[in-house]
Formats: structure tokens, sequence, C-alpha cells
């Protein structure tokens, strides 16, 4: 049978995958191994955090599901770093996973030109380098245009707990086991990587009553700009924290010599920021206690999981060490923790479109690409569909700059730096998060969306009345002043504000960190009308206004170096002044862009200006 897209894997990367190409007017297919585990979230219950949120919004504002999926399903909503500035926030919720799951079956299965299969895929069709189809365990032949992999950690998948070991890509869920032998074999850089996930705990044996309660937001905030803020008003159920003590830690240490991680079992490497416990007691050797956040796994809050508490220890220390922690001494395990080994394929061995450079038709997205978390995934599957359904219709990729989005830094810093242990997004990634903040990701990306397809005219039309609003409030206040006359100063102080000394731009006024929604209808009664989501938006804005003028500068100084695109045809071999080490890279990276050259370890501004003023030369000459 033949199919424009093919995508193999039915996580979060696979979903947005599929549901992208079908949406998009391409005919697809969706292979899984279960179907009752499309949308299946295998570790954590919870969707965002910092930088992760992020990620979401940004899939949102393209016309992606998961932040639609997640305010269905989701059964605590939080503002992560409330505090802290709207540029480090990050929106989190935990999710009923059943409900998640259910959700995202039905909608798969409701959307045309989207067909869903139940199998292993065995093999890629392969010819002169090009990817034709596939085929599967049942020895079924399906031939498609495109082909996309999102494997997670079924490639090899080998389970830890303790001596222990069993072939799975989740527990007790068989893995693939040939597929990439076969990518190895076609030439790719193929390594092995490992994660890992808590013990479940039955809810009725936890004493919750020693612990710390922490709920969700007062006033919710969903994910979806699509979602209506006026009616979300989701039931919100707690987490518990809870503490290791110098008893669980003394435990942990005394059992090193049976912990994979260190006994040379497991050869791959693991998320440094977001360790085993059994590695936090050896790292952190210094600290009396490691926190706990004890969250629901489903509305119906049976089971727990005990996210920090990650392991391979053997069964009988995980008992004693989650026994010795306050709250759970009578706690009884549903569901194990383990290490997980898998294979990936080395990021670098994409294109920014997120297809191979080895291999033409064949398309990566999410763990097989070395990241970890759903979020991650998500926005690798979205940006892979569009680019494979853009291709087929001999259009130009899709690729978001460093200063449009975050998904644009996780791929660009995928594609061009690679990593050796499973890459997460952090805020601290992003050079430009003063104009990537979350509650602006409908007007930075929304207008990508809706010229694609994915978005409709009425939601755009939404964004576009928030753009105008927003622009409308700031030039008003950028281009009028406030005087230190008798009447600003008593209306100053009315409001508890401090007084000025001379002129101010009303846009600097609006912009001090004390400055409220009250406070703006005093000082700016002209917006008093507006809603008060719009409000927070434009109080956000005037923080930032300073900043984000300085931001704008050095993106301008960025864009003229992206202008100019390196064909690629282009060889670096032979330049002169370029040194072998730069050359291999440049060769092996295959940058896009001068730009995208400059991102790369070891280039330095001396061969930036070799390679420009070479490539000058080049296309004169075509």
């Amino acid at each position: 049978m033949q199919y424009d897209i093919i995508v193999v894997g039915a996580g979060h990367a696979g979903i947005e995958a599929a549901l992208a190409g079908a949406r998009l007017g391409k005919k697809t297919l969706l292979i899984t191994m279960l179907v009752e585990q499309i949308g299946a979230a295998s570790c954590n219950p919870a969707i965002g955090g910092l930088a992760k949120g992020h990620l979401v919004k940004e899939l949102d504002a393209l016309g992606g599901e998961m932040g639609l999926c997640t305010d269905a399903s989701g059964i605590q909503f939080r503002v992560l770093n409330g505090s802290k500035g709207a540029a480090v926030q990050g929106t989190r919720a935990q999710i009923d996973m059943d409900e998640y799951k259910e959700y995202m079956r039905k909608v798969c299965h409701n959307t045309p030109n989207l067909d869903i299969y139940q199998d292993e895929v065995t093999s890629l069709i392969v010819e002169n380098s090009e990817v034709l189809g596939v085929k599967t365990k049942l020895g079924e032949e399906f031939r498609s245009l495109k082909t996309i992999l999102t494997t997670g950690t079924f490639m090899r998948g080998l389970i830890h707990i303790g001596e222990n070991t069993y072939e799975a890509g989740r527990a007790w869920e068989l893995p693939s086991t040939t597929l990439s032998i076969q990518l190895k074999e076609l030439g790719l850089n193929v390594g092995r990587l490992k994660t890992g996930t808590p013990s479940r705990l039955d809810a009725n044996s936890i004493d919750f009553s020693v612990m710390e309660t922490h709920g969700g937001d007062v006033k919710p905030t969903p994910f979806s700009f699509r979602t209506s803020k006026k009616d979300f008003n989701p039931t919100q159920y707690p987490c518990y924290v809870t503490y290791t003590n110098l008893s669980t830690h003394e435990l942990i240490a005394a059992n090193f010599h049976r912990a994979p991680i260190y006994t040379g079992q497991i050869q791959g490497s693991g998320p440094r920021y977001c360790p085993s416990i059994e590695d936090k007691v050896k790292r952190f050797s210094e600290r009396e206690r490691h926190q706990l956040f004890l969250e629901p796994q489903t509305a119906k809050c049976t089971e727990y999981y005990i996210n920090g508490m990650s392991s391979s220890l053997p069964i009988e220390i995980q008992k004693q060490m989650i026994a010795s922690v306050k709250g759970l001494e009578n706690a009884r395990v549903i569901r194990y923790g383990y290490a997980i080994e898998y294979d990936y394929v080395d990021p670098t061995e994409l294109k920014h479109t997120l297809e191979t450079k080895k291999i033409k038709n064949l398309y990566h997205a999410g763990q097989i690409n070395a990241t970890t978390g759903y979020e991650e995934a998500a926005a690798q599957g979205l940006m892979a569909s569009i680019n494979a359904s853009l291709a087929i219709d001999g259009k130009e990729p899709f690729i978001l700059r460093r200063d449009e989005a975050y998904i644009g830094v996780l791929i660009d810093d995928l594609v061009t730096k690679g990593t050796h242990e499973p890459y997460r997004m952090f805020t601290s990634r992003a050079e430009y998060r003063l104009l990537l903040r979350e509650e602006n990701a409908d007007i930075r990306l929304s207008q990508y969306g809706h010229e694609l397809g994915l978005i409709d005219d009425e939601t755009f039309a939404k964004v576009e009345n928030k753009r105008k609003v927003l622009e409308d409030a700031i030039n008003y206040m950028a281009n009028t002043w406030i005087t230190s006359k008798k009447e600003t100063l008593e209306l100053l102080e009315s409001i508890g504000e401090e007084k000025i000394n001379d002129k101010v731009l009303l846009v600097d006024l609006i912009g001090r960190n004390t400055i409220d929604i009250e406070k703006l209808d005093i000082l700016v009664p002209s917006l008093k009308e507006l809603d008060d989501y719009l409000k927070e938006q434009i109080i956000v804005e005037a923080k930032y206004y300073r900043y984000i003028q300085k931001q704008q500068k050095q993106i301008e100084k960025m864009k003229k170096m992206l202008k100019l695109n390196i064909p690629e045809n282009f060889s670096y071999k032979g330049l002169p002044g370029l040194s072998n080490e730069v050359i291999e890279k440049l060769e092996k990276h295959r940058p896009p862009t001068l730009y995208n050259a400059s991102l790369i370890s070891g280039i330095t501004p001396a061969a930036l200006d070799i390679i420009h003023l070479n490539l000058n030369m080049f296309l004169k000459q075509k």
C-alpha cells in the first residue's frame, strides 16, 4: 500500500508527526507496537515545566495537539518560577495518564487521512540510499514518499533492575530488535543511552499527613492558546513533598556494588540533569536529604509516582529505600523502578529539517535523536512532519531560527552540536529568552501555523487581535511622556509608587516591577476596558521593553549572517586557512547558513571570514 508519510512509533513525537502530516493533506500511516499505548506517558505523569512549557506553547501555536490534550486531561496546573520574570517562568501540569492516552488515541483514530496499524517495523525498504517504505514483523510492506522514525526507547531496549535484565521498549513491552542494526549498516552513527523511572506506590499505603501538600494555582493557566481561559476551571489534585534522609543514603551507598550504573552492566550515558537516586547520593554526598515529589498518576489517585527517586537497584533494596522515607514506611510498591538502555542515532547525522543527511526521505524525531522529555519529542515530531510534507510538495523547508523559538534552539543544538547524553531543554540554552516567552508564543509562531494550514482562520484572527492590542498599547506608552508635575506626583503617591524626579516615558513607568493591573488602570485609563489577560501581557511587554530593544539589535546582526545560505554542494575541502579539524567539522555538520556554522564548537571568527569570502566567490561563479 502506498502512503505519503509513514510514522513509526506512536509516542509523543509520533502522534504529532502523524497528526501534522494528515492535517496537511498527506495520506499518513501511523505504525505502533500497541494501539492501546498511543500517547502513553512512559515516565512522569506531567507535561511542561521550566523551558519545557515553552516548547508545548510553541507547539500549540504552530497547530500541535499536546497543549489541547493536556488541558483536557490535566489534574493540576501550576506556573513555576511565578515570582520571577516571565522569561524564566514555565507552566507545568499533572496529567491523568489514562485520560491523556484515551484523548490522543481518539484524536488519531478520528483524523482524516490518518491510518493506524499495529505491528513492529523490522526494516526500512532502501534503494540507492533512499527510503521507499517499511517492512513489518508480520510480513507487510508499506511504501511511502517519506518515513519518520519516532522509536523512543524501543530500539534494542534493555531494562535493568539490579542484576536482572530483560529486553523491552518499556516495562513488559516488546522492543524493536533489528531496526537500529540496519541504521548502523546504512552508515549512520548509532550510540547507546540510558534513562530510568521510579517505583509507583499504592496510594492507600502512603501516610500523606506527614508530608507537605503542593496544590495547583488558584487561577490555573491552560496550556493551549485555543482553550477558553474564561471557562478553564479543572479539578485540581494535590501533590505531596517528602525527603530522603541519611538512613536512605547509607542504604543506597552500601549497595552501590549492586547498582547497574556502577557495575558496568549499563553501557549507555544517562541524563545528567535528571539523575537516579543512586547518582544523586554518590555525586552529592554532602547533602543530608533530597526532595521527593509524589504525583498522582490519574484522577483516581490510586498510584503515586515518586519524582526524584528513579532507581535501578534490586527490588529488595528499592523496598528498604522507600520504607526509610517519612510517610512511606508502610508503602506498597505496585511497579518497581528500572533503568532502560536503548539505541539512538547521533543527531548531527540530521539536517535542520530532521531528515538524515546520508539517507534520503528518512526523518528522525524524539528520543532516537538523543533527547529526553515528552515535550522535546513532540516538538521534533511536528517539525519533522511539516518538513516531510513540504518536501513532498516541492516547497522550501520550514526551519525556525534560534531567535524565533525554543524549538529552533532545540533542533539547532542537536544537529550542529550533537550530544553525549540525553538532551533536555533549559531556559539557559536560549540566548534570546527575553523574546521567547511562554505567553507570546502565539504571537511569534501562529502566523507560520496559519500559513502552513495547521491553524484555522478564527484562531489566527484572535492572535492578530492580541498582537494589535499589545502593539498599540506599547507604541502609545513608548511615545507618551509623564512629567513630574504636582498632579502626577500625588497620583503616584496615592497608589504607593515612588515619585519621579524628571519626565519619564509611560512605558518605563509601567515597566516597574511594582506595577499590577490595578495600578495600570489608574495610570493608563484608556486601557481599562481590556480584559485582565491582555492587561497582564501589556505589563510584561513594558517590563521587557528596554531589554528587547537591545536583543533586537543583536538579532539584526545575526539576520545578516543568516541571509547567506550555504549550498549543499559547497565544499570546505582545500579552503586555504582552514585547519583539517575545522574542515572535518564543517563537512560533517553541513551547516545550512553561515550563522549555523558559527554555532559549531571550534569554528572561530577567522574561520568564518574565510568561509564567507570563499562562499561569495562560489556563489558568483554559479
